[in-house]
């Protein structure tokens, strides 16, 4: 950290999804998080405040759009249009966690793809970049018509991983999709990897065969976000089935819907390991449960960025 961009037209601002983010974001880079607020009227409707002068500035928005999803959206382009009727020179929206990226086609008749209808809204309010950590489905980057950067957090979950010495690992992409992900986090530990073959749909999809070998190995699970818990925690039961030793599981995003933890809690898993794209409320912040912080790999992105210097080494690896 230092004080070298203090003073200077480098502006990061914080909604409020993931403030001691954002805090720890600005720290790394070594200047103030800026001041705003975030109201309603007594009819529910929101009302932002930016409380110094960005006139001419380079603005990172920090916000996670989770749930309450659409709060969390309307707060960024509501903010969106105020920077741009404030004479920001750009607008540059920093969401660790992009709300529904699943929704990136059409499965179905007569369903919307939002992810695509919410890139047209955060372009229409006046965002200039999106930067986005582990996009569910990195093709989403082409709904937009500006720069996106998808920033991956593997890295940071595989060093944590390296620091526990675990022995004869294999990392397991509990299904086909996920397969580029395990493969980038089998790179870094060295190991091999596994995939879970399952049938029907995404959540309650059997799981019928895994191709690798798993036997008395370490296994890790990775994916990137955990929401109602099945996904991971059938994968446990599947390698225990095919003699997995102690199984770990790892994910950028702990959306943890539902009773999601209590599965976790009550599962194969031995330790789920997350980051902070999403904070854990108090609830959530079980034994089994450690988040890592995006924070240093965020900060690096704005001082790139701002700095105007290549960012491709904070890119996911395809």
């Amino acid at each position: 950290m230092s004080d070298s961009y203090k003073n200077t037209k480098l502006k990061v601002l914080a909604l409020n999804s993931n403030i001691p983010l954002a805090e720890e974001i600005t720290k790394h880079i070594g200047i103030d998080l800026g001041r705003t607020s975030v109201e309603r009227f007594s009819d529910g409707e929101l009302q932002i405040h930016i409380e110094e002068s960005i006139r001419g500035c380079d603005v990172y928005v920090i916000q996670s759009t989770y749930d309450p999803v659409e709060d969390h959206i309307m707060e960024l382009l509501i903010m969106a249009d105020a920077l741009k009727r404030a004479s920001a020179r750009s607008i540059n929206l920093v969401i660790p966690y992009y709300g529904y990226a699943r929704q990136d086609r059409k499965s179905r008749a007569r369903e919307p793809i939002t992810a695509k209808l919410i890139a047209d809204l955060v372009q229409t309010a006046g965002a200039t970049r999106v930067i986005s950590v582990d996009l569910h489905a990195p093709q989403a980057q082409g709904f937009f018509d500006i720069p996106v950067d998808p920033i991956t957090a593997i890295p940071i979950i595989g060093n944590y991983l390296i620091t526990k010495e675990l022995n004869d690992v294999v990392v397991v992409a509990p299904d086909h999709s996920s397969v580029s992900r395990a493969r980038q986090l089998a790179d870094q530990l060295k190991a091999p990897i596994a995939i879970i073959d399952r049938r029907g749909s995404r959540e309650s999809g059997s799981v019928i065969h895994i191709v690798g070998e798993v036997e008395k190995k370490t296994a890790v699970i990775i994916d990137d976000i955990i929401d109602t818990g099945h996904r991971i925690t059938s994968s446990a039961q599947a390698l225990k089935n095919y003699g997995a030793g102690d199984i770990y599981a790892c994910t950028t995003h702990p959306v943890l819907s539902d009773h999601a933890v209590a599965k976790v809690e009550n599962s194969f898993v031995k330790e789920l390991i997350v980051t902070n794209t999403i904070p854990l409320s108090e609830e959530k912040q079980i034994d089994k449960i450690t988040q890592l912080t995006v924070a240093p790999v965020l900060a690096e992105a704005i001082i790139r960025l701002y700095e105007q210097q290549s960012i491709s080494t904070l890119y996911r690896t395809l």
